[in-house]
């Protein structure tokens, strides 16, 4: 995914969630909120799950799942939130839960 389709700034993600329109399951909080540009999409993983590395390797594996399934002619930003539960699963569940919500959104 590139650059230009995510999300960095602060004002940003409190603004999204700000508006509290969201979705969740046992692996991820997704929030949305509609724009007038394009498609953005910004990750964020706490410290609780685990190390620097660990934290790192989810958010790639997360952008790549993202830039499967989510329509990138829709023009909405999306705060995906990777909770604890996310560690339990594998790759092929995560990526169906988090496909599972996207669908919930449009």
């Amino acid at each position: 995914m590139k650059k230009c389709f995510r999300i960095k700034k602060s004002q940003d993600f409190e603004r999204i969630i700000h508006h509290r329109k969201s979705v969740a399951n046992k692996s991820f909080v997704l929030y949305y909120f509609p724009n007038e540009m394009h498609l953005r999409v910004g990750f964020s993983v706490s410290k609780k799950l685990g190390k620097a590395h660990l934290r790192n390797k989810i958010k790639r594996q997360v952008r790549m799942m993202a830039q499967e399934i989510f329509d990138k002619d829709r023009s909405c930003d999306y705060i995906i939130i990777v909770r604890k539960q996310y560690l339990r699963n594998d790759y092929q569940s995560n990526y169906q839960m988090l496909e599972s919500l996207y669908k919930k959104t449009l």
